[in-house]
């Protein structure tokens, strides 16, 4: 097995649970292909009392032949295989008891636990008897479930109502790498790139650790994209459609959603989607959008005007492996060598400035800390005007307990970025109408996020702040 990259906080987390002096209920959850199994089986090793994997897309019968072979694989003895979840768990729990009673540590951990699930066979409930029955009463238990179907983790377990409500000892949500995790993912598979390019490839996979893993040193980003996604094989291309088939048992109501966003990269309200998907805003709508949201595809970003009203909410994508699909990949043919003919066009490059706000509204910790308000309370927002047509809308905010507010502007470039007279007037009229509207009695400090840094001129040192992409690779 490889070396872990990066997910300090949740070693340390699932090494605390290992050592704790009392029984432990841990629950993973993220979207495919995020390293969940590979985080667990690299802290544990060959520490496991029981390991299971679901089977995705399996039949009922497959999955309790899957627990059947995995009894047989850690020595236990099977006098026949079960026929429903209680009948296994029990099995289980008698197979456990001798080593749990001798008081040596005892991890049992059960991968893609959704699956498992399968023609509605409440496995949750018999994990919950599993549980409050027999394991919660050893301290030296540590039992570790995993899904990536969040939606299913969250409404059967996390927010659980039946026998597994707040049973949970530790919650841990696996999200994509960030661009200085993706970096050293690369440096570790000794790829010699520059930060622009750790930034484009961030860019087209987003930092999903099996996406990255499909990539070659010995090929440029350019070559890379044009194997995965335009060669005769075409591996990634069939990607799309099979993630969303194994997250959600009514997939093309969740992909209508992510098209729908990604036609409109400013982000839409809940009402505006209704409207566009041409569906009833209702309680349905609202639960698909929350699904999304908890598997990092798209972001909920609350709007200022005092947070009243949550349906005025703006979402947007921010699953970079489905922007970069659905922008250039969902189409009826496929050129080869797309890339390596269009790179540099203005189509292109379009969609990396657009990109590259995304990539910064997922790493505002990162622009905190290079700004120097790691330490002040803050709330980050988006902001759309209610008066002008069309609507001014400002992506990032950072309002600050200081009396401070960072009026953000994201700028892509190859190289510096040249702030002309139209550029700097066009961002004081956008922060002057939140100003205005917001009645914000803040300094407003405009606070400029580019790539290579504002060039040295007549309107850049009329910029309070700035922030450049080595900022965003901050620990």
């Amino acid at each position: 097995m490889g070396v872990i990259i990066g997910r300090e906080v949740e070693i340390k987390r699932l090494r605390a649970a290992a050592e704790s002096a009392k029984p432990e209920f841990v629950a993973l959850y993220g979207r495919r292909r995020v390293g969940k199994t590979f985080l667990i089986n690299q802290v544990f090793g060959t520490q496991f009392a029981f390991k299971m994997t679901g089977v995705i897309d399996g039949r009922l019968n497959d999955q309790f032949t899957a627990f059947e072979d995995a009894m047989y694989d850690y020595g236990y003895d099977v006098t026949e295989k079960p026929t429903d979840w209680m009948q296994a768990f029990i099995m289980l729990k008698r197979a456990l008891k001798k080593k749990v009673e001798s008081g040596e540590r005892c991890v049992i951990f059960l991968d893609e636990l959704p699956a498992m699930d399968a023609e509605g066979s409440n496995v949750a409930g018999a994990v919950g008897y599993f549980w409050n029955s027999w394991a919660s009463q050893y301290d030296n238990v540590l039992f570790i479930i995993c899904g990536s179907a969040t939606s299913w983790m969250i409404t059967n377990v996390i927010d659980s109502k039946g026998g597994l409500h707040d049973r949970i000892t530790e919650e841990m949500p696996i999200h994509p790498f960030t661009l200085k995790e993706t970096e050293a993912y690369l440096d570790s598979r000794h790829f010699v790139w520059t930060r622009q390019m750790v930034l484009q490839t961030y860019m087209v996979f987003g930092g999903v650790p099996y996406y990255l893993s499909l990539l070659e040193p010995e090929e440029s980003l350019v070559q890379n994209v044009d194997r995965l996604f335009f060669s005769q094989d075409m591996q990634m291309r069939r990607e799309f459609r099979r993630l969303f088939n194994t997250l959600y048992k009514n997939p093309d109501k969740y992909i209508d959603i992510i098209r729908a966003l990604c036609k409109s990269r400013q982000g839409m309200t809940r009402e505006e989607l209704s409207k566009a998907l041409k569906r009833a805003n209702n309680g349905h709508l609202g639960k698909q959008l929350d699904d999304l949201v908890h598997c990092d595809f798209i972001r909920k970003n609350i709007v200022r005007e005092k947070e009243i009203k949550r349906k005025d909410a703006i979402y947007q994508l921010c699953d970079f492996f489905s922007l970069f699909y659905l922008t250039f990949i969902d189409r009826a043919e496929v050129e080869h060598q797309y890339w390596a003919h269009h790179i540099n066009t203005p189509e292109i490059n379009s969609w990396m400035g657009l990109t590259y706000e995304q990539i910064c509204l997922a790493h505002i910790r990162q622009i905190k800390y290079a700004l120097r308000i790691d330490a002040i309370s803050t709330r980050c927002y988006s902001w759309r005007s209610k008066i002008s047509d069309p609507a001014v809308q400002i992506d990032i905010i950072i309002e600050r307990a200081d009396k401070i507010v960072n009026v953000c502007e994201v700028k892509y470039s190859q190289g510096e970025y040249e702030l002309s007279k139209d550029e700097y007037d066009k961002i004081c009229r956008r922060k002057e109408a939140f100003i205005k509207e917001t009645r914000l009695r803040h300094a407003a400090w405009i606070t400029v996020i580019t790539t290579e840094g504002v060039a040295e001129g007549k309107y850049s040192g009329m910029i309070q702040s700035q922030v450049k992409l080595d900022d965003l690779f901050a620990v």
